[in-house]
């Protein structure tokens, strides 16, 4: 146990006073990974204002949302700046923000300056592992890290427009598995040194014992992910519910996988536990495409994997929105 995890009860008294979280994790349509959504040269806030506009219409109050190390490396402080005007546009639509700050998944050896085109039909072909390879299994790189985790989550550290650290995206995704407990332990350990006010937490996916016991175990508030249908959904809900805390599922929504809207938001609804799902509005992420279906000739799937809206504003389907709507009371 990495010490200064909230009690319990501090948890849920917190939780309490928060509105049901119903929202996406959100990168720009222009932005293809972390680096194009934040560094100077690519930061968009015009369309980042217009797309949480959608968001907001639609009932949507939390945007789950992915920072990048090497960003803070290569520019801290503008790094600062455009979170700080990132937040103001979110305050703008009354969305808070859970920040993410390490991820395991897609590709590897990220690199800043100019980032590459999608590639036509491929789910997520320019997202970027945060730190990657190398630098996951070296900890004489770590120092930077270090000044990453707490330098951004010190910040920040009592600004109520954000809802909490999501510390580490599927740690053991890309064949991690558990050996790399000890980087996600720093992380925690880095994170609880910044104090934040607001919950810090990492969450549970796929059966990694060792891992997920570590981020259940020192998360402030439980978040996990799934993408299969509301029967198991329920299930896995009514598991970790024995563990007292508050629950947010910070992904899930896969149409092909039958984890829909309509099926699955009214029992989030049910045991009040927060609904983050993948993708706000289909754009250079490529995410509407499936993960292991690729449409190399860049048409649009017949079945959309993730998103809400098409670039337009309008809703890929209507139905959804509605469901979303009718629960948000929006």
């Amino acid at each position: 146990m990495v010490p200064g995890r909230w009690s319990a009860q501090k948890a849920n008294d917190w939780y309490a006073k928060q509105p049901w979280p119903v929202g996406a994790n959100f990168t720009p349509s222009t932005a293809i990974n972390q680096l194009e959504f934040w560094q100077a040269d690519t930061w968009d806030p015009q369309t980042i204002d217009k797309e949480l506009g959608w968001a907001e219409g639609i009932g949507m109050n939390v945007m789950r949302v992915f920072l990048h190390n090497l960003l803070w490396e290569n520019d801290a402080e503008g790094l600062k700046k455009r979170m700080g005007e990132f937040l103001t546009i979110a305050d703008k639509h009354k969305i808070k923000i859970l920040f993410v700050l390490f991820d395991s998944c897609w590709n590897d050896d990220p690199k800043t300056g100019k980032q590459p085109e999608p590639k036509p039909g491929v789910h997520n072909s320019g997202w970027l592992r945060a730190p990657g390879t190398k630098r996951m299994f070296d900890s004489r790189t770590w120092g930077p890290l270090e000044a990453y985790t707490k330098g951004v989550i010190g910040a920040y550290a009592n600004d109520k427009r954000i809802l909490g650290w999501d510390l580490f995206n599927e740690p053991t995704n890309n064949g991690y598995n558990d050996a790399v407990m000890p980087l996600l332990i720093k992380s925690f350990e880095w994170a609880r040194a910044a104090k934040p006010s607001q919950p810090i937490t990492s969450g549970w996916w796929h059966d990694h014992p060792l891992s997920n016991g570590f981020m259940l175990a020192n998360s402030d508030i439980i978040t996990f992910h799934n993408y299969k249908s509301a029967e198991d959904l329920e299930k896995q809900i009514l598991e970790l519910q024995k563990l007292g805390r508050p629950m947010i599922c910070t992904e899930y929504m896969a149409r092909k996988h039958n984890s829909l809207f309509q099926t699955c938001l009214p029992i989030f609804k049910k045991y009040k536990v927060g609904a983050i799902n993948w993708g706000l509005v289909a754009g250079k992420t490529n995410t509407y495409y499936a993960w292991d279906e690729p449409i190399p000739s860049g048409d649009e799937p017949k079945l959309w994997f993730h998103e809400v809206f098409r670039k337009d504003g309008s809703p890929y389907k209507a139905e959804e929105v509605q469901v979303i709507r009718e629960l948000t009371k929006k």
